[in-house]
């Protein structure tokens, strides 16, 4: 709210991390280390650069995730140790995951023609299991074939699968 507090916010959060030999962790990284060279207000630099700071004293584990790497700021990548992008659910894995919630959703088995349905659904990811079974709280799927219904819709959303990829520093 204030300028200065997500400054003193991240400051607290390493020093936390430091104090108690925690592992710090940060999702949606992006919104603290965007490309200075896009910024237009002084805040915005001082956040990376606070954060930059706080990332090279840092000597425990620190974790971020983001799905838009290519807006980070390039001196943050290279403070990270590690950079690791995950892609899209291979068509075995999305098989193995699909019969794994069917069964936790209380779900039939999925028939054999599911095999095919699901290998043209080339952009899954965990994320999309994890949404319809929150889904299924307060919609319940009726089969197998319903909830690879409501996956094929959840692909449908996204731009262009082949071109964007679940990116993970």
């Amino acid at each position: 709210m204030y300028v200065g507090q997500t400054e003193k916010g991240l400051a607290s959060a390493f020093r936390e991390a430091k104090r108690d030999s925690a592992v710090l962790m940060l999702d949606e990284i992006d919104t603290f280390l965007r490309d200075r060279r896009n910024a237009q207000r002084s805040w915005e630099l001082s956040m990376v650069n606070e954060l930059l700071v706080q990332m090279e004293q840092f000597d425990g584990v620190f974790i971020a995730s983001t799905n838009l790497m290519d807006v980070l700021d390039q001196a943050a990548l290279r403070r990270f140790d590690l950079k690791l992008k995950l892609g899209y659910l291979k068509h075995d894995q999305a098989l193995d995951l699909f019969q794994v919630v069917c069964a936790d959703l209380g779900l039939d088995a999925p028939a054999s023609g599911m095999c095919g349905l699901l290998r043209e659904l080339d952009v899954l990811t965990p994320g999309d299991f994890a949404a319809m079974a929150r889904r299924h709280r307060f919609e319940p799927f009726r089969s197998a074939e319903a909830l690879a219904a409501a996956l094929r819709s959840e692909c449908a959303l996204k731009e262009d699968g082949r071109r964007g990829r679940m990116g993970f520093v």
